[in-house]
């Protein structure tokens, strides 16, 4: 049954569910074991439970909806190629060193519409992460990306990049292939690249990991998906001089979606399905698919001088300070 999950799965906040799932199991069990009609009780327990999910995700904290982008379960950027795309053909390496797995790229297809996708891969079981390297890419991984991105405005297609990491890889043999190299030198030229470029953050959105791609016309958010320059654990660590203080952090650093449309960090919020992404892949997938179609029609239809000023502008505009006079900071003082 569609957003029923194994209770090995369940985030802290979402306990309560458990017992009425076990419930309905249970009923449904019984149902197909003694040929029994059950389904007044079992559309009863239904309706309690939905009653549940949309009282419990009314009242999310900052640090709830950073689970709920962590969630085993989410859907990455693997689970969106096969869901989304009608064609994908994928592009390997950089050219100079090797292949990053935590980086996905290349040509895609939805109907007519044709594109370049790249996206950072987390995987799933701990083999598949190992080999993605937990979705923290390498300098190569930043390289790899640059490359098809200067490959998609030779052959004028847009850009799609889907954002999901903890941050970059941080070891010593990231640094000895130049990792804030690369991705500054990805900064850079995706500011001025001459095709569209829409950037969703569809998980973790971790500091210079999620910024070597997220520089576009237009930054999204799936609705319980996060932006940060810093894990709430690592600003927990810094400020209380201890990790457990990180559901005040992730309330402080103002990191989850509706904050950062307040603050003007992103564009817009994608919503998910009832009880987040995890719960239903095909009805997110559905959602996002499209929300991409609706804003790469309007990023087309604008010429590409005009997307640039505007890209511009709108990198500048983010942030917010206020002028004040040293004669009135003296005095302050």
């Amino acid at each position: 049954m569609a957003g029923r999950m194994n209770a090995n799965h369940y985030l802290p906040f979402e306990l309560p569910l458990k017992a009425i799932d076990d419930r309905i199991a249970k009923l449904e069990d019984l149902s197909k074991q003694n040929n029994m009609d059950l389904s007044v009780d079992i559309a009863r327990q239904l309706h309690e439970r939905t009653k549940l999910v949309k009282e419990s995700f009314s009242k999310l904290s900052a640090w709830d909806r950073i689970q709920l982008a962590r969630h085993i379960h989410r859907p990455q950027t693997a689970d969106y190629i096969e869901l989304i795309c009608d064609e994908f053909l994928e592009l390997h390496g950089d050219r100079a060193f090797g292949d990053d797995r935590a980086m996905q790229t290349g040509f895609a297809r939805m109907g007519e519409f044709r594109f370049m996708l790249i996206g950072q891969q987390k995987g799933r079981d701990v083999h598949e992460r190992s080999v993605c390297n937990f979705g923290s890419p390498q300098p190569e991984g930043y390289r790899k990306a640059l490359q098809k991105m200067r490959l998609a405005e030779k052959l004028k297609l847009p850009l799609l990049c889907l954002i999901d990491t903890k941050g970059a890889a941080p070891d010593i043999g990231a640094e000895e292939r130049g990792q804030s190299q690369a991705i500054a030198q990805n900064l850079m030229v995706m500011s001025g690249l001459r095709i569209p470029i829409l950037c969703i953050i569809i998980g973790e959105g971790g500091s210079g990991g999620a910024l070597g791609i997220g520089v576009g016309d237009k930054l999204l958010i799936q609705e319980y998906a996060y932006f940060s320059v810093i894990a709430p654990e690592g600003c927990s660590s810094i400020i209380w001089k201890d990790a457990d203080h990180k559901a005040e952090a992730a309330e402080a650093l103002k990191i989850t979606a509706p904050e950062l449309l307040k603050l003007g960090v992103v564009d817009g919020i994608v919503p998910e399905p009832m009880g987040g992404a995890h719960r239903d892949r095909e009805g997110t997938a559905r959602i996002l698919k499209s929300r991409i179609l609706e804003e790469f029609a309007a990023l087309n239809a604008t010429p590409i001088q005009e997307l640039l000023d505007q890209r511009y502008r709108r990198l500048r505009a983010i942030g917010k300070y206020r002028e004040v006079a040293l004669e009135t900071v003296a005095a302050d003082a």
